[in-house]
């Protein structure tokens, strides 16, 4: 599907979302679909499909609230890392052609073998 600012879930639920922090470029809300407990999106709040098209501004605004969001996330659930990341156009998984940093607290135990983290994204070239 193409989405446009007309329909694209985030612009369309942004003021329907409980925001966790937020400023003038971006704001953090929790993910509908998380991975883990206190899985966390960071949105641009200019509807962009690609990171590498957003302003200097947007980036720092973004990575902002990434420091924001986890702080509040140790606090609330305390998790043992983290990884935090994001996916640009269909080909590296991009869901969603909205601008958003995924931030997803980890906790010891929650899989069998962390190491490489987020190397997996292609499993088989993940072991080094």
């Amino acid at each position: 599907m193409d989405y446009t600012k007309d329909n694209c879930p985030f612009c369309l639920e942004r003021n329907t979302r409980e925001i966790i922090v937020e400023n003038e470029f971006a704001y953090a809300v929790f993910d509908i679909f998380p991975v883990s407990k206190g899985h966390c999106l960071v949105i641009t709040k200019r509807h962009v499909s690609n990171f590498f098209k957003i302003t200097n501004e947007e980036i720092e605004a973004l990575f902002s609230l990434v420091k924001e969001v986890k702080s509040k996330l140790e606090k609330e659930f305390t998790p043992d890392g983290f990884n935090v990341g994001f996916n640009v156009d269909e080909a590296a998984g991009q869901t969603v052609p909205h601008v958003h940093v995924h931030v997803i607290p980890r906790y010891s135990g929650d899989v069998e073998n962390p190491r490489g983290g987020v190397r997996y994204v292609i499993p088989e070239k993940g072991n080094y």
